[in-house]
């Protein structure tokens, strides 16, 4: 015959494992949940970038061509837009960390964390 020490060891034990197990699971399925939500966002923010970017590269060659119909030849009105295009560059860069690395790196804590 067993003690009732054993018994209420081995009781723990036994309930000690299925909380292991119960835990690694939770950690699965929440690890399952945020690479889906985020492998999602990916998803979508690459096909929102494919259909914008073709509207607009066709935005803007439509814009060069007016350009160009206004000042008398199309490759000036391509040359202005590249300028213009070239002032924004510019502008981008001298307030990169402000305007694109601050909210970039924002968004990736919020979604990993």
């Amino acid at each position: 015959m067993r003690s009732p020490t054993i018994n209420l060891v081995e009781t723990l034990f036994n309930q000690g494992k299925e909380y292991a197990k119960t835990r690694f699971e939770i950690y699965k399925l929440k690890a399952v949940d945020k690479s889906s939500s985020i492998i999602s966002a990916v998803i979508l923010g690459i096909a929102l970038f494919i259909v914008f970017f073709i509207f607009f590269i066709v935005l803007n060659i439509g814009i060069a061509l007016l350009i160009g119909r206004l000042v008398g030849a199309a490759y000036l009105g391509f040359l202005i837009w590249a300028a213009v295009y070239a002032i924004v560059g510019i502008i981008l860069y001298a307030g990169r960390n402000k305007i694109i690395k601050a909210p970039v790196t924002g968004m990736m804590f919020r979604k990993f964390l």
